[in-house]
C-alpha cells in the first residue's frame, strides 16, 4: 500500500511537471510550434514519450491544461453567481464574467503563463472549439450567460451571444498583455475590464439590413 501511494505521488508530480512545461512552451511559442518531445525535455523527463504515456496526444495535453484552470475558475464563478443571483444589475453579472479569470490568475505562482496560453487558444479556431467543448459542462457559465441576457432584454439573443464572445476575447487578450508585461495587478486589471465589458454590453446596437 505504501509503495502504491509513493507511485501515485510520483505520477502526480510527473504529470504536474509536464503540464507546467507545456503551458509555458505553448504560451511562449504557440501550440503548433511545440512538440511533445520538447515538452518532455522541458519537464525534465528522460523518456521522450512521457507526454504520450501520461496524456495521450498533444491535443489531449492541451485539453488537460485547459481543464486544469477551468475547474478553479468555475468555483470562483459559482461563488460570485451565488452572491449576485438575485441582482438586476448588469455590472454584477459582468463581474461574474471577468473576475473568475483575474482572481484565478492572482492565485498562481509568478511568473504566470496561463493568460498567454489562453490567448493562443482563443486565436486558433480549432483550439477555440476544443476549449468550448471542454467548457460545455460548466454550469455556471451557462447561468451567467442567462443572467446577462435577463439584464439586457432589448438586446436580441444572438447579439448578446456575439457580445459575450467579444467580451471573452477582450478579457483573454488584455490579461495576456498584462501578464506579458510582468507583475500584473490583477485587482486593478479586473476593475478596468469590468468597466470596459459593461460598456460593451450597453453599447447602442446599429440595425443592419432592416433587422
Amino acid at each position: 500500500m505504501a509503495l502504491r501511494r509513493t507511485r501515485d505521488v510520483q505520477v502526480a508530480a510527473t504529470r504536474a511537471s509536464i503540464l507546467d512545461a507545456a503551458e509555458r512552451l505553448f504560451a511562449e511559442l504557440g501550440v503548433a510550434a511545440v512538440s511533445s518531445r520538447q515538452i518532455s525535455e522541458a519537464a525534465g523527463q528522460g523518456n521522450n514519450a512521457a507526454v504520450g504515456y501520461h496524456f495521450g496526444s498533444k491535443t489531449d495535453l492541451v485539453r488537460a491544461v485547459i481543464r486544469r484552470h477551468a475547474l478553479p475558475m468555475e468555483d470562483v464563478r459559482r461563488a460570485l453567481f451565488e452572491q449576485h443571483r438575485d441582482s438586476v444589475e448588469l455590472r454584477d453579472f459582468v463581474t461574474c464574467v471577468v473576475c473568475p479569470y483575474t482572481e484565478h490568475l492572482g492565485t498562481l505562482d509568478a511568473p504566470t503563463w496561463y493568460a498567454r496560453f489562453a490567448a493562443q487558444v482563443i486565436a486558433d479556431p480549432g483550439l477555440r472549439q476544443l476549449a468550448a467543448e471542454e467548457l460545455r459542462d460548466a454550469p455556471m457559465l451557462a447561468a451567467v450567460s442567462e443572467a446577462l441576457q435577463r439584464c439586457l432584454p432589448a438586446l436580441p439573443d444572438e447579439v448578446c451571444r456575439e457580445r459575450e464572445d467579444m467580451a471573452h476575447t477582450l478579457i483573454v487578450h488584455f490579461c495576456a498583455q498584462r501578464e506579458r508585461a510582468g507583475t500584473p495587478d490583477w485587482t486593478a486589471t479586473a476593475t478596468s475590464l469590468v468597466d470596459a465589458v459593461e460598456g460593451l454590453f450597453q453599447a447602442q446596437r446599429t440595425l443592419r439590413h432592416g433587422g
